[in-house]
């Protein structure tokens, strides 16, 4: 592969950005870190150094809280819920006016493909925030008729200062999963971008300022999980905690979250099964097989890790899988021709490798991929796995790749036993052209999401999440609202 340089010297909107120190965004104001202590950020595509970064600790979650709470009870809850829509839909104007810095900075700081950002993260960013203004001004009530001397109603009120930790794999969309609901509903927030991907959640930030967001409505504190997020999760001024990343660490926060009864929603791991019957349209199915588990070079938490393939089709699936693994283009992320990019991180990297070697150990067929791809930047090839049987490692594990493990099954029965035979619950896919077949495996999947005959699409009108090791409540459409709002009842008296 060729070697892959950014140019700093080049005049970009991004390049701009990068130069300057990246510092905590706390109460309106970009400040240096309690401790002065930064960290660096990596492109995953070089292992080049792209950004220093203030690191925050213990005190500047202390900060970051006050500035919240004292933005909640100050204008931000009391400002017309209209006004509070307005800010949001001319923050989402100004991240359109500097989508090609934005997207430039996701890209490098993610090592995800350009077009990729362009075609997905990007615009689902938008469509969120406009999405979330336009309800800023509708979250309403009910009169609730109880008896005729009385005035009964109910009304929904923020939750309060907001915790928002958000992963690595798709930074700026999730971020913003998180924010326009909790902006929308007049909390503030408090934002924990990954360690590893930090830069979008900054920029933003400035740009919501500049929307006429008031100091402490939303504040950015990048570091470590084991400090910025543990502090925010134990605080005991946070109301709420909106969690995306592993089961592991889910488990933790809710510990966390139990000192003052912090509300919590956590969106977590994945081992999603997408389901191909004989009778389907295999090449619609394998063509979106591909895309399901290799897109973000499978950092996807509801990624098609599992396909299960009925017997008569299975070794044509494979096949197919197998060829449109080795025709993806993997390179530059900056490139728009570029299809796969690299991994996040050398030890994600790692993890991955392993579980390469783990799969061929356990018996299963390495058709292709599964290796390193060049000496710098953290590239894997995409592993085709055949031979997969329902209890190996592989099969049961999050893999967090592009690493697909192909399964053989036999009927519907089968095929539910295997789909649902996992700890996660996130998303499945099903493909035939029987609509009773279909219909019957939608019903019965153990999924927050079932796509029938397509994989993949999401949007932020429906729900989205799921149960066990795949978390806790839903995001997106009315179920975003109920997250970062509580219902009151008020009682009032005719006859006084």
């Amino acid at each position: 592969m060729r070697s892959i340089a950014y140019d700093y010297a080049q005049q970009t909107p991004a390049a701009e950005f990068l130069a300057k120190p990246q510092q905590l965004l706390i109460d309106g104001r970009r400040v240096a870190s309690a401790s002065g202590r930064i960290f660096k950020s990596l492109d995953p595509a070089t292992e080049q150094v792209i950004a220093t970064i203030a690191e925050g600790n213990e005190v500047d979650v202390d900060h970051a809280v006050a500035a919240a709470r004292r933005a909640f009870e100050g204008r931000w809850r009391t400002i017309r819920a209209a006004e509070r829509g307005h800010i949001l839909l001319k923050w989402a104007e100004l991240l359109k006016q500097h989508a090609d810095e934005i997207i430039e900075l996701e890209s490098l700081d993610a090592g995800k493909p350009i077009a990729a950002v362009l075609r997905q993260d990007f615009p689902a960013a938008v469509d969120t925030l406009t999405y979330y203004a336009g309800w800023a001004d509708k979250i309403g009530g009910d009169v609730v008729s109880t008896r005729d001397d009385a005035l009964t109603y109910t009304v929904r009120e923020p939750v309060g200062v907001v915790a928002a930790i958000v992963p690595w794999n798709f930074p700026l969309m999730i971020g913003m999963w998180k924010l326009a609901p909790a902006l929308a509903c007049g909390c503030t927030v408090v934002m924990k971008p990954a360690e590893l991907t930090s830069l979008s959640a900054l920029r933003i930030g400035e740009l919501a300022l500049e929307a006429g967001l008031p100091a402490g409505v939303l504040n950015v504190v990048p570091g470590p999980g084991r400090t910025v997020g543990d502090a925010l999760v134990n605080h005991p001024d946070v109301d709420k905690v909106t969690f995306t990343g592993s089961p592991g660490v889910g488990r933790g926060i809710m510990k966390g979250a139990a000192g003052n009864f912090k509300r919590v929603s956590l969106e977590l791991g994945g081992k999603s099964a997408n389901v191909i019957f004989a009778d389907a349209d295999l090449d619609a199915a394998t063509k979106a097989a591909a895309a399901g588990i290799f897109f973000n070079a499978g950092q996807v938490c509801s990624a098609g890790s599992r396909v299960l393939v009925q017997e008569a089709a299975y070794d044509e699936v494979v096949e197919r899988l197998a060829a449109r693994a080795k025709a993806l283009r993997m390179g530059d992320p900056l490139d728009r021709a570029t299809a796969l990019g690299p991994v996040i991180s050398e030890k994600q990297m790692g993890s991955i490798l392993d579980y390469v070697d783990i799969g061929q150990k356990e018996g299963a067929s390495l058709v292709t991929g599964g290796e390193r791809v060049g000496s710098r930047g953290y590239f894997i090839s995409p592993a085709v796995f055949a031979d997969v049987k329902h209890e190996m490692r592989i099969s049961q594990e999050e893999i967090f790749g592009p690493v697909v493990s192909v399964i053989k099954f036999k009927d519907e029965a089968d095929a539910l036993r295997i789909a649902n035979g996992t700890a996660y619950s996130l998303a499945a896919g099903v493909w035939s052209r029987d609509i009773g077949r279909v219909q019957r495996f939608a019903k019965r999947a153990r999924a927050g999401t079932v796509w029938i005959n397509t994989y993949g699409y999401t949007d932020v009108r429906l729900p989205w999440g799921g149960e066990r090791d795949s978390g806790l409540g839903r995001e997106h459409g009315t179920a975003a609202i109920e997250n970062f709002t509580e219902p009151k009842a008020v009682w009032m008296n005719l006859n006084a």
